[in-house]
């Protein structure tokens, strides 16, 4: 009609062209040239209504001319009820009128109007309808196909007759095939063998996505979308017309507003895996690259089958719904997504529907999972080598110190005995080390002030650092006090100013700065929650060349390390970490491109005020080691319970030795023998230090109690060993300390 139009108005103006200029002065002119117009206007529009009619009438006798010799009736209508086509069996039957369409049905179906609109509900839902006689007035059968969105195949058949037959199927100008119950081909026509490569032996060389579903539309081994009409059933095979699918008849998903308001990321795909639609959701998941037509996998990899094996699987029925992992990559980062498929039926045509979900977290979840198994593995290692290596240090201590009691500095044999007790004091901090590491190291945590403890340790980093390298020490003002292991924070500095020095092989500087932090709400890091609260925060930053962002998540992990081999074990990061994390704290690195490495240390803040020191004369008292009263030494290894027995009785206790918890609890059995004071080790055979020492106490409430271990003291005291009041004394210790420790448990 617009084009007509425009025709009409472009006749108008040659005419004026082509007017004298006097006929245009003269007004009669413009209403002929408005009435030649507007006739020509009414021509065309008639002439394309025409054409328009005639042009539908021609795809309505080709459809319905395949059903010419067929005995039983068959219409073609639109969803309106307008008359399409019908074949001469029809031809009697009264003209469809819109207004009352199911008139037609009345000769056959008692209630024709319930019946009609339950037909066109199931069409329209399945894609075949039936109609199967339900009073005995009624002896016809009434199939309803959907051929495409818009128009209907109406088939009346014979009940009393059985199925539709179909003479002359061969002949017919449609695909047609005939299959026995076991899916082989009997017979084919010629319009299939144009549209198959192969003549197909069975009915899945025929139709990719089995099982067969009458009426509905399957995909053709060619790739071609087609609508398979049973023609009939029983006797020695089954008739199967193939319709196959024009391309106006499988339009793509129009994105309608729910569905790209969906959370759920959702995208349609051709039976070839093509994208025809995805919406928000999927967009933001699967990036820019998600256009129409791009293949589903060039955008994703299946981690253990590609995509494209998947997707001709759904399409063949198998693993519909399944979900499984995929990777891809967004915007420069790897993602992981968690991909299921299932196979349906969009306006007439195949298609697959793919959900996915972000499963890169998860992943990541994973990783971490399978990382703190083997940190688990790994610090159980260290635990178990450090309890065997304490126990060996104390007893290499103690006996190093019964001899330097009998050699004073003059002595020939003192400078090999101090060199024992030197290394083996290395021995014990490189057990604490690996404590650290596993987070079972004993703390002995006091009040600092950071700004003293720097200062301090201001003159060790200035000599662990080479010339070119200089350090640069910034407090902010007013810093709040922190409750740490002063010793074991001194090994996290250094450890990371050492780092540092590595880092900047050219020199540079490293700076320390401490401030307040008072944070009022959560602090979210590095998966990382940190709590509101007030914090001491330290950074220690360099100059140097930093650390790539792809081993930035890697550095805290034990035994890794970015130095060549041969320069680095890879302990000492993952050792500061398990510091840091013991106290209570939290450590973070960051590396900003040409900038250096920073980490950075949040301690909480003490809120009390540190005890005051004993007095002079108690500090004078606790010089005194000897001491009197009845020790019960309980210990499994031998020499540390030598040296401890022979320890406790120079000091002039009396000791009373077991070798288990078992050996004590008989030994107690005993009214006779009082015993003032208990110190048991902790990991022991059969029964361990808490659980012999809570028997015990049943029958002597008022004995003091000291456990020993290499472990950390919150394992086995306070609250959890129901022992509260129970000292503890960790290994390895030395002579003084042990007498020191039961003279203070006894006059506490």
């Amino acid at each position: 009609m617009a084009g007509a139009l425009g025709l009409a108005v472009l006749l108008l103006g040659l005419l004026a062209l082509a007017a004298p200029s006097d006929a245009l002065d003269d007004l009669a002119f413009l209403p002929v040239a408005v009435a030649v117009a507007l006739a020509v206007f009414l021509c065309f529009l008639g002439l394309a209504r025409v054409v328009s009619y005639l042009a539908s009438l021609w795809p309505r006798a080709s459809e319905i001319g395949h059903f010419q010799g067929h005995l039983e009736p068959v219409l073609i209508t639109d969803l309106d009820g307008r008359l399409l086509g019908r074949n001469p069996a029809a031809e009697d039957m009264a003209p469809l009128a819109r207004s009352d369409w199911a008139g037609f049905l009345a000769p056959w179906v008692k209630d024709a109007p319930a019946c009609l609109y339950r037909l066109l509900r199931e069409v329209a839902a399945t894609g075949v309808a039936v109609h199967m006689p339900a009073a005995s007035s009624e002896r016809s059968r009434v199939v309803v196909t959907r051929l495409s969105r818009r128009r209907l195949l109406w088939r009346i058949e014979d009940a009393a007759q059985g199925p539709w037959p179909a003479p002359g199927a061969g002949e017919l100008a449609l695909p047609w095939l005939r299959v026995d119950a076991g899916g082989a081909v009997l017979d084919t026509n010629a319009a299939l063998a144009d549209l198959l490569a192969d003549q197909p032996r069975r009915l899945e060389d025929v139709l990719v996505d089995l099982p067969l579903r009458p009426g509905g539309v399957h995909l053709l081994a060619g790739g071609q979308a087609a609508r398979v009409l049973p023609l009939s059933e029983g006797g020695p095979g089954r008739d199967l017309l193939i319709l196959p699918l024009e391309g106006a008849e499988i339009s793509g998903l129009v994105p309608n507003h729910f569905l790209d308001e969906l959370p759920v990321a959702l995208a349609r795909l051709e039976p070839s895996g093509r994208l025809i639609y995805a919406n928000k959701a999927a967009l933001a998941l699967l990036g820019e690259r998600a256009t129409a037509g791009t293949n589903l996998g060039d955008l994703i990899e299946g981690l253990g089958r590609s995509i494209a094996e998947r997707v001709a699987d759904t399409v063949k029925g198998r693993a519909l719904g399944r979900s499984e992992v995929a990777r891809g990559a967004v915007g420069g980062q790897e993602i992981f997504l968690q991909v299921a498929f299932t196979r349906t039926i969009f306006d007439g045509a195949p298609s697959l529907l793919a959900v996915f979900s972000d499963a890169t977290e998860l992943k990541t979840l994973e990783a971490q999972f399978v990382q703190s198994q083997k940190m688990q593995a790994v610090g159980q290692l260290a635990g178990g080598v450090a309890h065997d290596f304490n126990n060996l240090l104390t007893a290499i201590n103690g006996h190093c110190d019964l001899l330097l009691m009998r050699h004073d500095v003059a002595d020939v044999e003192h400078g090999d005995l101090m060199q024992i007790r030197q290394n083996a004091n290395r021995a014990a901090a490189l057990v604490r080390q690996l404590l650290a590491f596993s987070r079972k190291q004993t703390l002995r945590p006091t009040v600092i002030d950071l700004r003293d403890t720097l200062a301090e340790l201001a003159h060790l980093l200035n000599r662990l650092l080479t010339d070119k390298v200089t350090l640069r020490i910034e407090h902010g003002p007013d810093l709040w006090p922190v409750r740490v292991d002063e010793r074991q924070l001194e090994q996290v500095i250094m450890n990371l100013v050492v780092n540092a020095r590595d880092a900047m092989p050219s020199g540079g500087e490293v700076r320390i700065a401490t401030r307040n932090v008072r944070l009022a709400q959560d602090l979210h890091r590095d998966r990382a929650v940190i709590l509101p609260g007030e914090y001491v925060v330290i950074e220690v930053a360099d100059s140097g060349m930093g650390i790539p962002k792809d081993k930035l998540h890697k550095i805290f992990e034990p035994f890794y390390t970015t130095k060549p081999v041969g320069e680095g074990t890879g302990l000492g990061l993952s050792t500061a970490y398990g510091i840091i994390k013991q106290t209570g704290g939290f450590i973070f690195a960051d590396s900003p491109p040409g900038q250096g490495a920073i980490f950075t240390i949040y301690l909480p803040a003490y809120e009390k005020a540190e005890p005051a020191p004993p007095p002079a004369a108690e500090s004078r008292r606790a010089r005194d080691l000897t001491g009197r009263g009845h020790v019960l030494l309980v210990e499994d290894e031998d020499p540390v319970r030598a040296f401890a027995a022979r320890a406790l009785r120079l000091r002039g206790y009396t000791v009373t030795e077991a070798a288990s918890g078992e050996e004590a609890l008989a030994l107690l059995e005993d009214d006779g023998l009082h015993v003032d004071i208990m110190v048991s080790d902790v990991i022991m055979p059969g029964l361990d230090g808490p659980a012999w020492v809570r028997q015990a106490r049943g029958a002597r409430p008022d004995a003091k109690v000291i456990f020993m271990s290499g472990y950390a003291e919150d394992a086995f005291t306070g609250g959890t060993s129901g022992l509260g009041d129970a000292g503890f004394l960790p290994k390895p210790f030395t002579l003084n300390e042990l007498t020191q420790k039961v003279k203070e448990t006894l006059e506490a």
